[in-house]
């Protein structure tokens, strides 16, 4: 394989570093609905999981191989340590795939071979080629990291990346993994390693990095400049602390600006020809979904898909606007699937219309999940006039990705004011199927709920995170609510919408401890982990 050098290559890793992010766990199924809207979305490749990092996670990366993976969609890849039983793992759970990827990768800075791997370079520059050869046997497609590449000695990376090219590796990944570098920094590096590693020519060459800084976009793009051809990126820049590069920003960076990259890719400036093969109009619906999913909101300010990216509050900008959108906004919303012209369902909207309109959001329900929804549209419907795209998330979210329902919440009534002690009864069906019941008081009726619960489930666990948003506007909108509780050192999130914020609190609550109880007694297929550290390039 030849190092590209007319188009832009988008590796996402939302399903593998994108999940990291604290409270972001994911199960099977919605690791599959992710895995179709990116392969929809046009991504190259979609690195689905770590695999021998448990049970769950293989199968998830298997799954995905099997019915996303197919000819003429994304290649599929799987992370791995240098080492042979994670390699193996990979291996056997991405060979449904028509084109699998096998990413290893070790540590390559001084301070994580001294403190992390205990090993010299010269081991690591022995078990690297050693381990991409072995990668080779169970496919030709093969992906290595030297892991902290940003503040490796440039020397010893030349040497490894060297060594790897030759014994097969295809692409090598240039990782900020602590997301320390600046743009002219990284730009450098990814020019040093063209400039001096012999067979670079051999492979393409990527680049992953966290936002620590706020940096991981512009060093993506400063490393385009200077011959980097792949870039790894996550939905809504989700990832391990600050998250990773954002791919929204950096395709429509590339889309808005390809006169200006043209040329770093060999292309006339005013060449039309897209730099990626993403389609920009599945943008916003794949970052919707994702949000939901994940739990992670998307702050309003947010490049290109918060909502207020194309918004305008100033007097002075709106009458810009008004007369040409081009005189404040450098991007149409369109361009990545956001319409201000929405179908308004209502009470006397039917199934068909509701099914329609979930399908061009990106939602694909089975029978069941859709008779679920249907009912919740319904009820919703009684209540408010008009029920808006936002709406529609939220109820398919709250009523069919949730996790299994062990414990269930059958009453919730609340009494409080300015001169009363917030007191809250609740109801619960526990998982051995008793109806419990019991009452506290609190701080406010949402603390007086939490406490009331507790007492009911008996099951250990830290508040870290409570968050309320208004999915809609007015006063008939919608709440939703996160909750992230953490519990051996491991943190679980819930949500639950409803147009009563106190009935979303504790249905968020008691979906964030259904995680918690299904995990900590192995009642998931994602239950399963292993001892293996969390990895983030």
């Amino acid at each position: 394989m030849t190092n590209q050098d007319d188009r832009i290559l988008i590796f996402d890793t939302t399903l593998r570093d994108g999940e990291q992010s604290p409270g972001a766990t994911l199960n099977g199924d919605e690791k599959l609905a992710i895995a179709r809207a990116l392969a929809r979305l046009g991504v190259d490749v979609i690195e689905a999981g770590f695999p021998i990092a448990s049970r769950g996670d293989f199968e998830a990366v298997q799954r995905i191989a099997g019915e996303v993976g197919i000819e003429g969609g994304p290649s599929i890849c799987g992370l791995a340590r240098a080492m042979k039983g994670d390699i193996e793992a990979a291996g056997k759970a991405l060979a449904p795939a028509f084109n699998p990827r096998i990413h290893t990768f070790i540590a390559t800075s001084d301070i994580h071979l001294e403190y992390k791997l205990r090993k010299s370079r010269k081991d690591v520059l022995a078990i690297a080629p050693e381990m991409v050869a072995y990668a080779k046997t169970f496919t030709d497609n093969v992906e290595f990291s030297p892991e902290d590449a940003g503040r490796s000695d440039p020397e010893f990376l030349y040497q490894i990346l060297e060594a790897v090219i030759d014994a097969g590796a295809t692409t090598v990944n240039i990782p900020d993994t602590v997301g320390y570098t600046t743009p002219a920094e990284f730009g450098g590096l990814i020019k040093g390693i063209k400039e001096n590693v012999p067979n670079i020519n051999q492979a393409i060459i990527s680049v992953h990095g966290h936002n620590d800084l706020g940096l991981a976009v512009a060093n993506f793009l400063e490393a385009v400049k200077h011959g980097a051809r792949q870039l790894e990126c996550t939905i809504n820049g989700i990832g391990e602390r600050a998250g990773n590069a954002a791919l929204e920003e950096l395709v429509m960076a590339l889309h808005v600006r390809r006169q200006y990259y043209n040329p770093f890719l060999g292309r006339p400036a005013d060449s039309e020809k897209p730099l990626t093969n993403i389609n920009t109009k599945e943008i916003y619906k794949t970052s919707r979904l994702v949000s939901n999913l994940t739990g992670l909101s998307v702050q309003a300010n947010k490049a290109i898909v918060g909502i207020n990216a194309f918004a305008h509050e100033s007097g002075i900008h709106q009458d810009g606007v008004l007369k040409n959108k081009l005189t404040y906004e450098i991007m149409d919303a369109k361009s990545i699937g956001l319409t201000d012209n929405q179908i308004i369902l209502g009470k006397h909207s039917g199934r068909n219309a509701f099914r329609t309109r979930l399908s061009e959001l990106g939602f694909d329900l089975s029978d069941n999940d859709l008779n679920k929804a249907f009912l919740r549209f319904k009820d919703l419907a009684d209540k408010k006039k008009e029920i808006t795209d936002w709406d529609l998330e939220a109820i398919v979210k709250d009523e069919t990705q949730q996790p299994p329902e062990l414990f269930r919440l059958e009453l919730i009534q609340v009494s409080c004011g300015d001169n009363a002690q917030p007191t809250a009864t609740i109801r619960i069906r526990t998982p051995d199927g008793q109806e419990l019941t019991d009452a506290a008081i609190g701080t406010g009726p949402v603390d007086a709920i939490y406490k009331a619960i507790n007492r009911v489930a008996d099951v250990p666990n830290e508040l870290i995170e409570y968050s309320v948003q208004s999915v809609t506007a007015g006063i008939d909108a919608i709440g939703e609510v996160t909750i992230r509780l953490r519990h051996d050192g491991k943190i679980y999130s819930g949500h639950a919408a409803n147009t009563d914020i106190i009935v979303a609190s504790a249905r968020a609550y008691v979906n964030a401890l259904n995680r918690l109880y299904a995990s900590t007694n192995g009642l998931t297929e994602d239950a399963v982990v292993s001892s293996v550290e969390t990895v983030a390039l």
